[in-house]
């Protein structure tokens, strides 16, 4: 079994489960590539992409339709027998699976939980053999509110590798600092990393924060963070191969979050035994963080709340130890790889065996973006009225449980 899966090499989240997909689904018979379309001509350039897929080159195309016919031809020339396709990547390859041929298995996997999200995956839910949520909230609420079938839909979480970065103990906590730490998109209507500032001024203990990452709202958040001085550091983007050696020279990840997918920050964060600090967000954040055992929770946009927390942990370094060590445990024992892959095998190898009817491929000559994927009315709607929805939405809306789906 031969598969596609649809992305361009990058630094963040979908790159990283083809790469783990491609080596947890090898050991099962399924070959996992990475395609991803180039029109300027220029290749990402990460480690150990060259040998695991390839660019299709569209520099010579008018339109979409005729990207699209190239991407067909590129699909059909190297006998792939599938694809993955994640929500909200390029629209030319979400939109392709519309238009795939009857015997192209196709699974959709759906990484966030914005109404952006679900409408782009709604509008190929009819199209795909199978969807694939990131977190249990994904799937309850494709299930629940975008009239997904609960048997074609599924939660498979994201995975980690833990490797050995993580010390055998953080001994010193009580004589230094506690260090913390946020790593990832410096953009704060997704990730509120300007409630870092807040934290940081509410904070009493002696604490240093370091933001590591790249987004349009780093020198906002570098200027909210200069009265701190050199209590706080910005490191910029970091390689892949160097985050567990980051995490493990920090002791906690502080994610302020007011809508997260999934969260993998959170496992290399707990697998290097740097505790994640993390707004809690149903059926994301707190399937993975165990409340007071390997990590801890506060509401969203409750800065003051983990600001609290914090301080709690920098009285009580033994805690701090605890918390650590049970962290570590968790992501071992119960996200590492071995297990998210045995799980997409078994949905490769059920659907090879009998695939679900599906919508019939549309013409290509007919090409055309469903509605689903434009911005829609949410482009009018101002920042600040978005950013205090999606609190509420979390705070205050009921929740659904995943047995009800």
């Amino acid at each position: 079994m031969r598969l596609a899966y649809f992305v361009k090499p990058h630094l963040g989240g979908t790159y990283t489960l083809f790469r783990q997909l491609r080596d947890g689904l090898h050991p099962h018979g399924i070959d996992v590539e990475w395609m991803g379309l180039t029109s300027d001509g220029v290749a990402p350039l990460l480690p150990d992409m060259s040998h695991s897929g390839f660019l299709v080159h569209t520099e010579s195309c008018d339109s979409e339709r005729d990207q699209a016919r190239v991407m067909m031809t590129a699909l059909r020339e190297h006998a792939f027998d599938g694809v993955f396709v994640n929500v909200l990547a390029d629209k030319v390859q979400m939109n392709l699976v519309r238009y795939l041929p009857s015997d192209m298995l196709r699974m959709m996997i759906v990484h966030n939980i914005t109404p952006g999200t679900y409408a782009a995956a709604r509008s190929l839910r009819d199209h795909v053999h199978a969807t694939v949520g990131v977190s249990e909230r994904c799937r309850r609420d494709l299930v629940a509110r975008h009239g997904f079938d609960a048997a074609r839909t599924h939660a498979i979480p994201n995975a980690i590798e833990a490797g050995p970065h993580a010390p055998a103990t953080r001994g010193g906590a009580a004589e230094r600092p506690l260090r913390l730490i946020y790593l990832g998109r410096v953009e704060d209507s997704s990730k509120g990393v300007f409630w870092l500032a807040d934290i940081m001024r509410t904070v009493t203990a002696p604490v240093t924060l370091t933001v590591a990452g790249a987004g349009p709202d780093v020198e906002r958040l570098a200027k909210m963070l200069r009265p701190f001085g050199e209590r706080v550091r910005l490191l910029g983007p970091i390689p892949p191969e160097k985050v567990s050696a980051v995490f493990a020279a920090h002791d906690v990840l502080v994610m302020p979050s007011r809508f997260e997918g999934f969260g993998l920050t959170i496992l290399e964060a707990m697998a290097a035994g740097c505790i994640p600090l993390v707004s809690q967000i149903s059926g994301v954040t707190d399937t993975i963080v165990e409340n007071g055992i390997s990590g801890l929770l506060f509401p969203v946009g409750d800065w003051r709340r983990a600001a609290r927390e914090i301080d709690w942990m920098a009285r009580d370094p033994d805690m701090v130890e605890a918390l650590s060590a049970n962290a570590r445990e968790r992501v071992v024992e119960d996200f590492g790889l071995p297990r998210m892959a045995s799980a997409y095998a078994r949905l490769v190898r059920t659907l090879e065996r009998e695939r679900p009817a599906v919508a019939p491929p549309l013409a290509l000559r007919d090409w055309s973006l469903p509605a689903g994927m434009g911005p829609g009315m949410r482009r009018y709607v101002p920042a600040p009225v978005k950013n205090w929805l999606r609190v509420a939405r979390e705070r205050f809306s009921p929740r659904i449980s995943a047995g009800s789906v």
